[in-house]
């Protein structure tokens, strides 16, 4: 990438599944693992009820809709055991991301993750790939105390790195979420991933539609806009 296409952008904020890693599939089937373990029936609805929610909002929903006497804390406490081994040792990156890390660091951009999966699972598909050194902070719905529902996640980001929305792209893969960040006035560049059904919205609504990573025609737009 010409480091002149990075002069307008200097912050990108990453969601983690789906958009940086391939591992939207995890959480495909972990309220039903976890509501299983507990020798729960899991309802029909349940994972799509919880597919949009913080960690914390989906142990607050499946406590109330399965009259779990446990605690949210220890509800996402059993959510996450059946997660880490995925983490620790199975999801990758898509394909291209590790070269447009390298080449956004190699422009100065800061690059940080806004995720609602639990930091330590980040870090720990992070460490075992050798990107954590590309990220300059990780925020998580659940430290901000907000869903992506609500575009808090977002605002701490800009705060933290001292940005404005003008220099600032926001990468997801969920509709839901970009409708957020754009609620918000935030710049959007849609990632497609399987697990998101309204791409046809999703590219509707974003200010750049990336098809794949590794097609570098996106960045090249989006980074002289």
């Amino acid at each position: 990438m010409n480091p002149n296409l990075a002069m307008k952008i200097r912050l990108a904020i990453f969601d983690f599944d789906g958009t940086l890693f391939d591992s939207m599939f995890v959480w495909e089937e972990a309220g039903k693992n976890f509501l299983e373990s507990l020798g729960k029936e899991p309802k029909p609805n349940t994972q799509e009820a919880i597919r949009t929610m913080s960690m914390a909002q989906s142990a607050q929903y499946i406590k109330a809709e399965y009259g779990l006497d446990m605690s949210p804390e220890e509800i996402i406490a059993g959510i996450d055991k059946t997660l880490e081994n995925c983490y620790v040792n199975l999801v990758q990156p898509k394909p291209g991301i590790p070269q447009l890390l390298q080449e956004l660091k190699a422009c100065g951009v800061s690059i940080c993750i806004a995720t609602a999966t639990d930091r330590y699972l980040i870090e720990a598909a992070l460490k075992r790939c050798g990107l954590p050194g590309y990220f300059d902070a990780i925020f998580t719905c659940d430290e901000v105390g907000a869903g992506k529902d609500n575009p808090l996640i977002f605002r701490k980001a800009l705060e933290h790195f001292g940005e404005g929305r003008n220099t600032t792209v926001i990468f997801e893969d969920s509709l839901h979420a970009a409708k957020t960040a754009k609620a918000d006035n935030f710049k959007v560049a849609a990632v497609y991933d399987k697990s998101e059904k309204e791409q046809d919205e999703l590219k509707k609504i974003a200010d750049f539609y990336i098809q794949s990573f590794e097609d570098i025609k996106w960045l090249q737009d989006c980074f002289n806009s």
